[in-house]
């Protein structure tokens, strides 16, 4: 064997080796990103009650519950994804929508993963990481539309008088809006990941042809 061919397999075994553990931890932290989305969609602890709020509740995308009775402690549940018109505001029907697409666009980047076994590997990886640029575009939209709804009545009703769009009140954040914006960045992390993965592969598939060309145009010199 050529000292340059022994090079590029040295070359060729480590890559793999990297290239495969990188790999499988871009390939969890996709899931445990599809996960922190499916929650974010689901649960209804966007926005919620303080200590100086007339009433007590707390609103998701699409489910929200107030307090009802003389006790403000019976909280009251509405919402479902099913009925648009059950949604309190525009803003939050837009928000939802773009939540919704966003985790359909991650799962559907998770069942890509098993094109690993069958297509090119660079090809998959860029596939993967354009779906998880959109997904992040579309968390950032429905981030960003959420508090245009925030001037709806009942949410009024709950934070305050001195509530309006992108203006809560009394009320405060809760943990899934923030869960949400750190979707966000992970998204975008995950994306980057890819397309250097992919780009990755790319290149190193030209400079393994390269090198075996180099190769067969030594071997009739040395015979």
């Amino acid at each position: 064997m050529l000292p340059s061919q022994e090079a590029s397999k040295i070359y060729h075994d480590n890559y793999m080796r990297n290239s495969r553990a990188i790999g499988v931890l871009w390939a969890i932290f996709t899931i445990c990103f599809a996960i922190i989305n499916v929650v974010v969609f689901i649960q209804p602890y966007w926005i919620g009650d303080s200590v100086n709020t007339p009433q007590a509740g707390y609103f998701g995308l699409f489910h929200y519950c107030v307090g009802e009775g003389s006790s403000n402690r019976d909280l009251k549940c509405q919402g479902t994804f099913a009925d648009f018109s059950s949604i309190p505001s525009g803003a939050f029907k837009a928000a939802s929508f773009f939540v919704l697409l966003s985790m359909v666009l991650i799962l559907s980047c998770i069942a890509c993963m098993v094109l690993f076994f069958f297509c090119n590997t660079a090809t998959v990886y860029k596939t993967c990481a354009w779906m998880q640029l959109l997904c992040a575009v579309c968390l950032v939209l429905g981030c960003m539309i959420f508090p245009d709804g925030w001037d709806a009545e009942v949410i009024r009703d709950m934070c305050g008088e001195e509530t309006g769009k992108y203006t809560l009140g009394n009320c405060s954040v809760r943990w899934a809006y923030i869960l949400a914006i750190i979707g966000i960045l992970d998204a975008l992390i995950l994306s980057f990941l890819a397309f250097v993965l992919g780009n990755r592969q790319s290149d190193f598939l030209q400079d393994e042809v390269k090198a075996d060309n180099k190769g067969e145009r030594w071997l009739p010199e040395m015979t």
